[in-house]
């Protein structure tokens, strides 16, 4: 499932309870036209941050000033701070359109939209990254040469440097090609792709819902490939119409929805010289997802994680890559469903770290020979192992510990665990990656005065450089609105059943006695999305603090990161307690002398259309009016691997589905509506609208709706997007806002 996020998961924001004092004179009106027009208005704002394998350069891909959804590729050096580009976008490649496959891959990493450089990878020698561009490879130097590898009318996806550096492989016509770095020599590992069998990439759901992009993967001597082959030929093929502003384009899409076949997988283990290939055992149900793969640092053995359909079983797997032959390490089980993760980590003497929610929380756990170390613990989730420093025996990772609100890198002993360690700073949200020893770790954060910076630290938090300072200056382009800005408000109220639910409120500057009008912003889904952290949110929020808009948010449960309790009250039941504690923010806020109660909209992407929907038809009248974007509003429209986690598979027991669902009830919303979707939305399928807005009609209901020819589930494009944002504010002013205090 995906939603639109105002910024990614890395940035944030510091906890505050008053206004930002301002420094400046009166700030310039903030415009719609401004936020969504270059440079971004939150600063360089890069992406894919990455130590070199040396550690000596930063690299990243930054946007840049006078087109902010187009990146290059650039280089700081960690000693002096010195920043270069190394490939300009504009200059390499041919300017081609790349495959619709290709733009679907983008869609599901969240890059969709995005122009340029969209993603790079580092050769282990370091002296060179392998950079994809408009559907050719090349190879960068740091010396700012470019070596163009592929030249092809097809489209090159999934390209990797091999681990020891001396190929490139990559997908292209659905057959595995690995090229000699060297040489140039390219050879076709496999040939029978094409139709309904891929080899090398991953298959939808897991690169939608599974959080898994690559379908091949290299052993540590560069000798073998461990390689997915699925074969799409069972999955149910549905016609997709993208609908554009000059005419309709028809795909036949496998797409597997909840209750019909997935694809069928298998994994080989392919000789990098084209020579020989071992069928692995995955076990003996077919009806499986290949959920992770990992070679151990000697290249003697693949971890295989294999995932049962109804996701509350998973094996992993111990396989020969020289029969195929598997063992079962161990088995972790659950009465709902488990949550996937990338946190195995196999040591150099044979033991694993791994995460786990068994005791209700994401912890970190050490296994040797079958015996388990439980590292970390308490009523907070580790998030990401971030770094593991064998030598010392230390590992480093992300969790929410000391508030759930933030997000901090965390130090631990492996052979001593005690109390964990945090490095980064109180009150900010972030993110790290580090490099393969943990001696340095590149931090990337924000707070509410701050938007995103990017600094290299050692392995206790000592900042040693800038990589991208973005200081908040007299010449950022956010300095002339920085008079009006305001920092949220966060707090908790109690859920019905005890949870405390954490709320983030905007307020405009209040004057006694009077009341405003409340913009609330929902999400509430499983897995992402969470409104409620301390991250530098989107200037659309100010912007509607602008216009007087109070704007608020709360995360209820069926949310990530809070224990695996809090998020299973959804367990076959959606649109219940998340639509349960949405209604008690509600009641929170309409208590509040500063809020007008008859003048409260509420606006959703997503599961948070969805959810907008869901509290209509539950709550009548309780809200002014709704938006609801891109819903799903029929769940057996959405795929296997997302829905079936929830809700069950609908083929052996369909009652969830009927009760989850926003369609049966679509009569009873009595309150003003606008529905917004992109026609040429391959995720949440245009069908989830017109199915709804047919209801509505039958049912003699009023509603708005606007319609966005072209576009997919993230509504892209300067242009587009102040539309969006335009019908959203009139429809708002009209129904809630304008309505008499």
């Amino acid at each position: 499932m995906w939603l639109i996020r105002p910024m990614r998961k890395f940035l944030g924001l510091i906890a505050a309870s008053t206004m930002l004092t301002a420094t400046t004179a009166a700030a310039e009106p903030l415009t719609l036209e401004r936020v969504f027009a270059s440079p971004s208005l939150s600063g360089p704002t890069p992406r894919s941050p990455k130590l070199s394998p040396d550690g000596s350069l930063a690299t990243l891909l930054r946007n840049r000033a006078d087109d902010r959804d187009r990146y290059d590729l650039w280089a700081v050096d960690t000693v002096t701070g010195a920043a270069r580009m190394l490939v300009d976008s504009a200059k390499v490649g041919s300017g081609a359109e790349v495959s619709e496959a290709e733009k679907m891959r983008r869609e599901r990493a969240r890059i969709g939209g995005t122009k340029g450089i969209t993603a790079y990878d580092w050769a282990p020698d370091g002296k060179s990254m392998l950079v994809p561009i408009d559907g050719d490879l090349y190879l960068a130097g740091l010396d700012g040469s470019v070596r163009q590898l592929t030249n092809s009318p097809a489209t090159e996806v999934d390209a990797q440097v091999s681990a020891a550096g001396r190929y490139v492989s990559f997908v292209r016509d659905q057959n595995l090609f690995v090229t000699e770095v060297a040489t140039g020599r390219e050879r076709a590992l496999t040939a029978d792709g094409g139709g309904t069998v891929t080899w090398g990439s991953a298959e939808f759901v897991a690169q939608e819902e599974m959080d898994r992009r690559t379908g091949h993967w290299w052993s540590p001597d560069d000798s073998r490939l461990a390689v997915e082959r699925y074969d799409e030929s069972k999955v149910k093929t549905v016609t997709r119409a993208a609908i554009g502003a000059e005419g309709t384009r028809l795909f036949e899409q496998r797409y597997p929805a909840a209750g019909t076949l997935n694809v069928a997988v298998e994994l080989w283990i392919l000789a990098a010289d084209g020579l020989g290939r071992v069928k692995a055992d995955l076990g003996p149900d077919p009806d499986i997802y290949l959920a992770r793969v990992d070679w151990t640092p000697d290249g003697k053995t693949l971890l295989v994680q294999v995932e049962s359909r109804d996701q509350k079983r998973l094996d992993l797997r111990s396989i020969d890559p020289a029969t195929g032959k598997s063992t079962i390490l161990f088995t972790e089980t659950s009465d709902t469903w488990l949550n996937l993760h990338d946190n195995l980590k196999p040591l150099k003497d044979g033991s694993l770290i791994w995460s786990s929610e068994r005791s209700g929380y994401m912890h970190l756990y050490h296994w040797r020979d079958g015996e388990w170390t439980q590292l970390t613990r308490g009523d907070w989730a580790v998030k990401e192992l971030v770094g593991v420093d064998e030598e010392a025996g230390k590992l480093y990772f992300l969790a929410n510990k000391d508030d759930a609100t933030e997000q901090h890198l965390c130090s631990i002993s492996l052979k001593k665990p005690g109390e964990p360690v945090r490095i980064t700073e109180a009150g900010w949200w972030n993110g790290a990656v580090m490099d393969k020893t943990a001696s340095r770790a590149l931090i990337f954060r924000s707070n509410p005065s701050q938007p995103p910076q990017v600094y290299l630290a050692d392995n206790e938090g000592k900042r040693i450089a800038w990589i991208e300072e973005n200081r908040l200056d007299a010449a950022h382009p956010y300095a002339p609105y920085l008079a009006s800005h305001v920092a949220p408000i966060f707090g908790t109220i109690a859920a019905k059943d005890g949870s405390q639910l954490h709320y983030k409120l905007l307020s405009p500057p209040r004057e006694p006695g009077k009341r405003y009008p409340v913009f609330v912003q929902v999400y509430n889904g499983p897995g992402a999305g969470r409104q409620v952290t301390k991250a530098w949110f989107s200037p659309v929020q100010q912007y509607l603090v602008d216009k007087g808009w109070i704007v608020f948010s709360i995360d209820g449960r069926g949310s990530p990161d809070r224990g695996k309790a809090f998020e299973d009250g959804i367990h076959h039941a959606m649109g219940t307690v998340e639509v349960e504690d949405q209604l008690a923010g509600l009641a929170w806020l309409k208590a509040q002398d500063f809020v007008d109660p008859r003048r409260i909209g509420i606006y959703g992407w997503s599961y948070g259309g969805y959810m907008t929907l869901k509290l209509l038809e539950k709550a009548p009248g309780a809200y002014a009016a709704g938006v609801s974007g891109a819903p799903v509003t029929k769940w057996e429209l959405y795929d296997t691997h997302y829905t079936e986690r929830y809700l069950g598979n609908p083929a052996t027991d369909p009652a969830p589905y009927q009760s989850s669902d926003a369609l049966p009830d679509a009569g009873k919303i009595a309150d003003p509506l606008l529905i917004m979707h992109g026609m040429a939305d391959d995720n949440v399928v245009f069908e989830n609208t017109t199915a709804f807005i047919a209801k509505l009609q039958a049912e003699s209901r009023p509603f708005e709706m606007m319609a966005y020819p072209g576009k997919t589930h993230g509504v892209s494009g300067e242009g587009a997007q102040i539309h969006v944002w335009r019908t959203i504010e009139n429809f708002l002013d009209r129904t809630v806002k304008g309505k008499a205090e």
